[in-house]
């Protein structure tokens, strides 16, 4: 068992918090009992994911994306009410990181992307360091490398450019980071992988000849919590189980 507050301590310190403004708070989001002999994780903390850590008696639900994002309406109503009432039920903690997940060099989202896909990481960049370039290992054709990507992350990339186009070096950002395409362009990349795709980025990709893909905001954040999950539970000795959705986005 550990006491709650020490590993929000530790997880606060490792993934270095206060360096970041974020769009929702880091950290404990939801209070359950003090100690913790359990941890649970997830992407999302969905009523899917809430309902999982109770069902495997989970003291804490560890998750990449929270609740009470400033863009969403403060009162606690509808879906928030019955995830919040399920997680007061069991006493289960619920904590969230964001952007201090997506961007540490060893269990952050990027850094987990790469390893899983084998890309050698030069660099990380851009607004709160969120963007990474680096190489892959052997240069490949664009569609042998969207081949690759699905095989591992188990969804097809949607991509826009020249499937025939020898690929070397890469951008990235999981997540919903399309909007830093142009800056990934001016690094002079092959190409450029986030989690989503708006409709600017289909002319930019067409007219610039830096390919684009789209490889799903959740199949590129999946492996971030479950590595900071398993190094909590490491380092206080506890047990961590993990729950993933079948999520298409």
């Amino acid at each position: 068992m550990a006491k709650r507050n020490d590993i929000l301590a530790w997880c606060d310190e490792v993934l270095q918090v206060g360096m970041f403004k974020d769009y929702a708070p880091n950290g404990l989001q939801v209070e359950g009992r003090v100690e913790v002999g359990k941890i649970a994780t997830s992407v999302t903390a969905s009523k899917a994911a809430v309902d999982f850590a109770a069902e495997q008696g989970a003291d804490m639900l560890l998750v990449h994306h929270g609740m009470f994002w400033k863009s969403e309406p403060v009162t606690i109503t509808g879906w928030k009410k019955v995830r919040i009432e399920t997680l007061l039920q069991h006493q289960i903690n619920m904590a969230g990181y964001h952007l201090p997940l997506d961007a540490h060099p060893v269990l952050g989202n990027n850094a987990q992307l790469a390893d899983k896909l084998g890309w050698e990481v030069e660099r990380r960049f851009g607004e709160q360091n969120l963007l990474n370039i680096g190489r892959l290992k052997t240069p490949q054709t664009l569609a042998e490398w969207l081949q690759h990507i699905a095989a591992v992350l188990g969804r097809q990339p949607v991509a826009v450019g020249d499937m025939s186009r020898e690929i070397k070096r890469i951008a990235w950002c999981t997540g919903g980071a399309q909007g830093f395409f142009q800056t990934t362009i001016d690094e002079g990349v092959d190409a450029y992988l986030t989690g989503e795709i708006s409709e600017a980025q289909f002319h930019l990709a067409n007219e610039t000849g830096v390919a684009f893909v789209s490889a799903g905001h959740h199949a590129t954040e999946r492996y971030g919590i479950r590595a900071l999950g398993e190094a909590v539970a490491q380092h206080f000795e506890l047990e961590v189980c993990h729950f993933d959705e079948d999520n298409p986005a």
